[in-house]
């Protein structure tokens, strides 16, 4: 297209001036940004529901959304403790009624206390409520077994996404062979790829084990280390624990080992520990990285960098709607730190609701409180039901010929392993689509079951797998388990 001096096109459409925003004018790296988890499967997936309300008849009657990590969209109950102290909160009318347990009341009294106006309709400092912070920092000396944690270390956030967005953007930079690199794993969720596609950083990949139900080797991280230290800088370490898509619970041992290689390397690590609270396995532990790496004593203690994670998206709340988390950071350079509190003053501030959810969540009822025994039976009930699905699912899929699924020892996913005969990937080739994508797109047209495929997470080459959450209710889970396997053996005939 033809400039003139002045830089302004010549190119007039019909008499229409072009548009200022093009694919071709837009920003680069958000055209290469992937999410899996909301792409093209999604959208067909949303499609046909619409289809199906029009009164299209399918071979199905509903499309299971088994694609997201969203409890209360596949049917889990709210926890009332959580729902009652909100309700008070955001009418405080409410708080002469008769129906509320007096613990509740006095909580929702002590938010509107912090909140500016007593009201949540109300800004709050942009590193999130301080007595909040404070309630924070209490949850995790008591998790950590006693080891402190200082508020002004603690930043709220708009779920854990855009605490790990903030933290990675601080730490891209350089041009060339100085641009930054992260080391993810591999499967990956997806919020790495696209936000270092965003950022313009380099994604270094490390393989998760598969043999070894998916575990972390540090020869692995070696490896990927050096080979990116050819064409990139890295500067960061990721590490997803308990593992989404794989559902892996890293061993203390483990953990030790990765902090070590961190501090040796001089990476940034990133501690993604959002599935704390879901850990099903027989001999399965959640580990801090922040206790391990203070257990660990100096140097490790005094100087490696840490930003850790927690939301109150999953977990036994599902609270994912009210979009709050947490990230703390340890032994961060403080002039750095202060740099990222002014990155999170141009939002503002996180969504005054979701504090006071992740509030309840961290400082939850005292056995001596009305609320406790309910919530003790609610909060037990939804962790034992995903405990049994997690079985459930492995059970099944590994009953299935031509599908392997390792244990889920935590988060709310399985990420089996499907066999595809060559003829289904050749097709596949054809229609320019990955054979895994192949694979979810039939599932899903012919069964409404919408999962997403492997090759969204990343995979080692030549094999094949799609992440299903294990959040559907029990009596949905079983059959739609049973379909998805009876759908791959029909698959496999058609193209073997």
């Amino acid at each position: 297209m033809a400039l003139r001096a002045g830089g302004h096109s010549q190119a007039t459409m019909n008499g229409l001036k072009e548009k200022v925003l093009t694919l071709e004018t837009m920003n680069p790296c958000v055209r290469r940004l992937e999410y899996a988890v909301r792409g093209p499967i999604v959208l067909r997936a949303q499609e046909l529901e619409q289809e199906l309300h029009q009164g299209v008849k399918k071979p199905f009657t509903e499309v299971i959304h088994a694609n997201v990590g969203d409890a209360h969209a596949m049917g889990q109950r709210p926890i009332t403790f959580l729902r009652q102290v909100l309700a008070l909160c955001v009418h405080p009318d409410l708080l002469n009624s008769p129906d509320f347990p007096e613990d509740t009341k006095r909580r929702a009294k002590h938010i509107l206390q912090a909140c500016k106006g007593h009201s949540l309709g109300a800004y709050s400092v942009s590193s999130g409520i301080g007595m909040i912070r404070e309630d924070v920092a209490r949850y995790i000396e008591r998790r950590d077994g006693g080891i402190p944690a200082d508020p002004s270390n603690i930043f709220l956030s708009t779920g854990a996404s855009d605490a790990i967005m903030t933290v990675l953007k601080l730490l891209v930079t350089g041009e060339g062979r100085q641009r930054t690199g992260v080391l993810i794993p591999i499967p990956q969720y997806p919020l790495y790829s696209a936000a270092l596609a965003e950022f313009n950083a380099v994604q270094v990949d490390y393989y998760l084990d598969e043999e070894r139900s998916w575990a972390l080797d540090v020869s692995e991280l070696r490896r990927a280390l050096h080979q990116a230290q050819e064409h990139c800088n890295p500067r960061a370490l990721c590490i997803i624990n308990p593992g989404n898509p794989t559902g892996q619970v890293q061993t203390r041992e483990c953990i030790e080992a990765v902090i070590r290689f961190a501090f040796e390397e001089r990476l940034f690590l990133l501690a993604d520990e959002v599935y704390q609270d879901n850990v099903y396995a027989e001999g399965s532990q959640f580990h801090s990285f922040k206790k391990v790496l203070m257990e660990m004593g100096p140097p490790y203690a005094t100087q490696q960098e840490l930003a850790s994670f927690h939301s109150i998206s999953k977990g036994y709340m599902g609270e994912c709607g009210f979009r709050g988390g947490y990230v703390e950071v340890v032994n961060m350079d403080p002039a750095v730190q202060q740099q990222m509190l002014k990155l999170m003053s141009v939002r503002l501030c996180p969504p005054v609701p979701g504090q006071a959810v992740l509030d309840m969540v961290v400082s939850p009822p005292a056995p001596s409180d009305p609320s406790f025994p309910q919530y003790q039976e609610e909060r037990q009930a939804v962790l034992a039901e995903l405990a049994a699905k997690a079985k459930l699912t492995e059970q099944v899929f590994n009953e299935a010929p031509g599908i392997s699924c390792n244990p889920v020892q935590g988060a709310m996913y399985s990420f089996p392993r499907v066999e595809l005969p060559p003829r289904a990937v050749q097709r596949a080739k054809e229609l320019d689509l990955a054979p895994d994508m192949f694979f979810c797109m039939r599932l899903l047209e012919e069964t409404g079951i919408c999962v997403v495929p492997g090759s969204g997470f990343g995979q080692r080459e030549g094999t094949y797998h799609f992440r299903m959450t294990i959040l559907p209710p029990m009596e949905k889970l079983r059959p739609l388990l049973e379909k998805l396997s009876q759908f791959h053996a029909k698959f496999t005939r058609e193209y073997s």
